[in-house]
């Protein structure tokens, strides 16, 4: 199986031994890179998209979203995007590792900021109020991440860790007073397990019962436990993410139709084709078609 999209890992050439890069956005777009920003391309670590001036969009896992000023996009480990051309948009974007919160943080806080980026939990987009501080504030630390990068000496990387942190605490914050994050939901860990297993297994097992039996609960409290955090049922959850996983198959690899139908715990092809039609509206060959 070939892979036919760019996996694009961390590598940050200026400081080789950080975790951690802060980039111009309009720096960017202007760059001339190994792989085509205006490309599906995969990113092996985390991505906050921060817009200080101007329009356009930027796409993630196959959605497309307007940004403005004021505007914070969030990418996940692993998630597809890719960026359009825009003449007039400037920001920044921050991106890091796992191992950049883990150095500052410990495991339950780490894997708590993570939470912010994990879109199955909340909207992958965030407005800032710009006719209030919020936005000024915001901006007022990224500019401060900014600078404590350039410096590169003993104390800047623990106050970046810090001030990124800050960042993330705030988005929650926002996030929270919006009501577009469930992190504050009981069984959120419950959940998360479930999430987890199910990202790992959905190929192998869609029924709710086979997870449920794996947790130890009955099928009913793993519904009332998705229903509580995300407001679906639990058999809802499973399918949109065997149908993510599918679409990433379908146009980060040149497998045939039949083989990704296989893969993904299908042995008719015709049911696979059912399937995929029934959640995204259209074949898999018509969708690999419009996203390669």
């Amino acid at each position: 199986m070939e892979k036919i999209i760019k996996q694009i890992k961390f590598e940050n050439k200026t400081n080789p031994k950080s975790y951690f890069d802060i980039v111009p956005i309009e720096e960017l777009l202007s760059r001339e890179l190994d792989h085509d920003i205006f490309k599906n391309h995969i990113v092996k670590f985390y991505v906050l998209f921060v817009v200080t001036d101007g329009e356009g969009y930027h796409t993630i896992d196959f959605t497309d979203y307007k940004y403005q000023k004021g505007t914070v996009l969030l990418v996940r480990k692993d998630q597809i995007h890719k960026f359009f051309r825009s003449t007039n948009v400037k920001g920044y974007l921050l991106v890091f590792t796992e191992e950049f919160i883990l150095g500052h943080l410990n495991n339950l806080e780490a894997s708590k900021s993570l939470q912010l980026f994990n879109e199955l939990l909340s909207f992958p987009k965030i407005e800032l109020g710009v006719e209030n501080e919020e936005f000024a504030d915001f901006i007022t630390l990224v500019r401060h991440i900014g600078f404590e990068y350039k410096i590169k000496d003993e104390y800047s990387v623990g106050i970046t860790r810090s001030a990124l942190h800050i960042m993330i605490t705030k988005l929650f914050r926002i996030k929270s007073k919006k009501v577009q994050f469930s992190g504050n939901k009981k069984y959120l860990g419950e959940f998360l397990s479930f999430q987890e297993m199910v990202e790992k297994n959905c190929f192998e097992s869609k029924k709710v019962i086979d997870y449920a039996r794996e947790m130890g609960f009955s099928t009913k409290t793993l519904n009332n436990i998705v229903q509580t955090v995300v407001h679906k049922s639990a058999k809802t959850f499973i399918d949109e993410i065997a149908i993510m996983q599918i679409k990433r198959l379908l146009i980060s690899t040149n497998q045939p139709i039949k083989e990704i139908a296989y893969t993904a715990g299908f042995d008719d092809t015709a049911n696979f084709f059912r399937y995929f039609k029934k959640y995204v509206g259209s074949s898999p060959e018509v969708f690999r078609q419009a996203h390669q």
